[in-house]
């Protein structure tokens, strides 16, 4: 079945592109477009696609609000968010990690990457454009409260490893390659990591890593 999105931008030349981009992959289909952010939290509301890709600046309401309104902790049940910003700014980052988004991309991240977030967050991953992954999410961590000391349970030594490659931005797939493992498994000992942390996402799970100094090596 196709991934279903939503494509929010208030320039009519980056939205035509990016819904080109993304109407060319064979497994994704563009439901609807908006040029500000109240139509794009109608559109949202209304359509509930698999992914809503949304600007980080638009009128109306603006990306992180919309993020907010359509992931948010407050929301009973979330939609899958993906952010993009021409600005590589640390105060976007934060404000959309915050407000429940599952990836945030840079407008020049190209179409690769652009499509792996969207299928990313269909998936439940949250992926976070690679050059800037661990200077945000350290960023996030000094910024936010502080995140359990102790889980629930003890971590596994694997599930320890696949901690350390969440922190570092890695998608399952990856964690998959890197650990010679199937995807099923990293699947597995994500959700674990979830459920013994308290985490509500990836995101969180990273968090929850930089904050008690367990990245692994770089």
């Amino acid at each position: 079945m196709s991934i279903r999105v939503v494509v929010a931008d208030d320039q009519d030349l980056v939205r035509t592109g990016l819904v080109m981009i993304l109407g060319a992959q064979p497994d994704l289909e563009v439901v609807g477009e908006a040029a500000d952010g109240i139509a794009a939290l109608d559109l949202a509301t209304r359509l509930r696609p698999d992914v809503v890709l949304v600007d980080i600046r638009m009128p109306g309401l603006d990306g992180v609000e919309v993020t907010r309104r359509l992931a948010g902790p407050q929301v009973a049940d979330p939609l899958a968010v993906v952010v993009i910003t021409t600005f590589d700014l640390d105060e976007y980052v934060l404000g959309a990690l915050r407000a429940g988004a599952r990836g945030f991309l840079l407008k020049d991240a190209g179409p690769d990457l652009l499509v792996q977030a969207i299928h990313a967050a269909a998936t439940g991953d949250a992926m976070i454009a690679p050059n800037v992954t661990r200077r945000l999410l350290a960023t996030f961590v000094g910024q936010t409260p502080a995140a359990p000391v102790q889980p629930i349970d003890p971590l596994t030594e694997r599930e320890e490893q696949v901690l350390a490659l969440v922190a570092r931005g890695r998608t399952n797939a990856e964690i998959a390659m890197e650990l010679f493992v199937g995807l099923s498994t990293v699947k597995s000992h994500v959700a674990s990591l979830m459920a013994k942390l308290g985490a509500r996402n990836r995101v969180e799970v990273a968090i929850w890593a930089y904050d008690t100094r367990r990245m692994g090596a770089g």
